[in-house]
């Protein structure tokens, strides 16, 4: 059974240390354990979801040219739109059965780029964009407290370069048949530090534990999901683990949409095991590494 606890960050106030300290615990013991957890009241208001999830139903809902015309075109950019089959999450799998909008780099990405579906697209997503990432620095100065580092010391490394704003979309019409073990979404762990995950109350997501089962996130209407990533597992020495986690296919069903927030490390950040998540004597199981290295290595793994 995977235990993915709710944590409320409404008492996160950076003047109080005891305030912090006691989140920094309950965050540490949940992501120790499954890898993921559930937040609460990060700063992103219902209003400012809504507003992002009618903005992905309005344009997955255009005409595929339409939406070709803000096709993705390579995974060193990371932004645009692709179709349905085209990403494989599991590279070993059939392709994933969703389409994707991905937003890299928001703050600084061309506001006249040809491939935005309409300014106000821009705008919306780009205040969205800004609002998640404002809630991930309040997550990753409670990790500095967990693991002994200063307080900007995660925040320093992620100015946006690679954090990336998802719009996903799994169409419960227009799919009439799946191939064998073909998901939503391929089993996979992500890439960088940190995930932020709106589910908007429909469930699909399922964790996998640490014998191989699978089980499925139950969604919380006012909760945002998050969990590790590979390069969170390297920092730590394997403590905060990058779980395996996939998304059911929805044919016959409720259209699912989804919005992922993954907060990733600026290309150059050197990704190395803290000297406090190792005991005396203990030596890293990991080699050192640049972000920018392991997560180009694994998006062109996934449009292979």
């Amino acid at each position: 059974m995977v235990d993915i606890p709710t944590i409320d960050f409404a008492s996160y106030d950076e003047s109080k240390t005891e305030t912090i300290s006691l989140l920094a615990q309950s965050v540490s013991e949940a992501l120790s354990s499954s890898g993921f957890m559930k937040i609460r009241n990060l700063g992103v208001s219902d209003q400012d979801i809504r507003k992002a999830f009618d903005l992905s139903a309005w344009f997955f809902a255009r005409t595929d040219e339409e939406k070709a015309t803000s096709a993705y075109t390579s995974a060193a950019e990371n932004f645009g739109y692709q179709g349905l089959g085209v990403e494989h999450l599991d590279p070993s799998k059939p392709a994933d059965l969703k389409q994707t909008f991905t937003m890299r780099d928001l703050l600084r990405h061309d506001p006249n780029d040809s491939r935005w579906p309409s300014e106000d697209f821009r705008d919306i997503a780009t205040d969205f964009y800004q609002k998640c990432l404002e809630g991930a620095y309040r997550i990753q100065r409670v990790f500095s407290e967990a693991l002994s580092q200063e307080k900007e010391f995660f925040v320093q490394y992620h100015s946006g370069e690679n954090v990336s704003l998802r719009f996903l979309y799994y169409p419960a019409a227009g799919v009439t048949e799946i191939e064998h073990e073909q998901l939503g979404a391929g089993a996979h762990t992500d890439y960088g530090m940190i995930t932020l995950l709106f589910q908007q109350g429909v469930a699909g997501l399922e964790v996998q534990d640490s014998e191989g089962h699978w089980h499925e996130v139950e969604p919380e209407s006012d909760a945002i999901v998050m969990n590790t990533g590979d390069l969170m597992e390297r920092w730590t020495n394997g403590r905060y683990r990058s779980t395996p986690h996939r998304v059911q296919p929805t044919i016959g069903a409720e259209d699912r949409y989804s919005i992922a927030l993954f907060v990733d490390p600026d290309t150059e950040t050197p990704v190395k095991v803290l000297d406090s998540c190792l005991s005396p004597g203990e030596s890293p199981r990991y080699p050192e590494v640049t972000a920018g290295e392991h997560i180009q290595e694994r998006i062109r793994a996934s449009h292979g």
